[in-house]
């Protein structure tokens, strides 16, 4: 276990986990259900959001789960496109986080053109070098976080958005839900201690960091 890996990403996870579970229910509560705000949920507060146990998975597993923001979909105006809406706010999040931090990375590129050398000493020095490896690891962890959790398996925020189109029952949807869910671990786990890529997530990071920076040659 590399402690310098982890201790670099863990700002990026801690944002990128606290952001995802503060929009869900900063939507929520925008389209009439206030359950996320009695329970404390609208906040930027990590500790809010946090789920020890999936905290403690992302550290030694490479990946994990926060708290999910409960809401109840009866307090919504149009429950079945409204509950979209929610799950969609989470990855997006994530996505515009993403975005902030690739724009970081590009203006470090552009600064290296740079003739100042003040500026020049300023941007090769070891304390920055830290901080980039840091916004990039930021920039990973977010474009995985949105990839992840717009895959259409239960119980990610992608399949709320595939049920939401859906004529289900309440029951069979958390049937499914909860059928999903050990089924989604187990494939993580797979791929995680094995060669075996199931879910391509990795790539697909890797291949829209290229696409947005092409000047890092991925």
């Amino acid at each position: 276990m590399n402690w310098q890996n982890i201790l670099y990403s863990l700002p990026g996870i801690i944002i990128g986990l606290t952001v995802h579970e503060y929009c869900h229910a900063q939507a929520a509560d925008k389209l009439g259900d206030h359950t996320a705000r009695e329970m404390g949920r609208l906040s930027f507060n990590p500790l809010r959001h946090i789920d020890l146990v999936g905290f403690v998975f992302i550290i030694i597993a490479g990946f994990g789960w926060a708290k999910p923001v409960q809401f109840n979909p009866g307090n919504l105006a149009h429950p079945r496109r409204d509950k979209a809406i929610v799950a969609a706010a989470g990855p997006l999040s994530n996505l515009a986080l993403a975005l902030v931090f690739v724009a970081l990375i590009k203006a470090w590129i552009a600064l290296q053109l740079s003739s100042n050398e003040a500026v020049l000493s300023f941007i090769y020095s070891g304390s920055f070098f830290i901080f980039m490896d840091i916004i990039f690891r930021a920039a990973t962890i977010n474009l995985g976080l949105m990839i992840f959790n717009l895959l259409p398996i239960p119980p990610l925020d992608g399949s709320h958005i595939v049920f939401s189109g859906l004529n289900l029952s309440p029951e069979t949807e958390a049937m499914i839900m909860k059928i999903g869910a050990p089924l989604l671990l187990i494939v993580l786990l797979i791929q995680n201690r094995t060669n075996i890529t199931i879910l391509p997530i990795g790539k697909l990071i890797y291949a829209i960091l290229g696409f947005l920076i092409p000047q890092l040659g991925l």
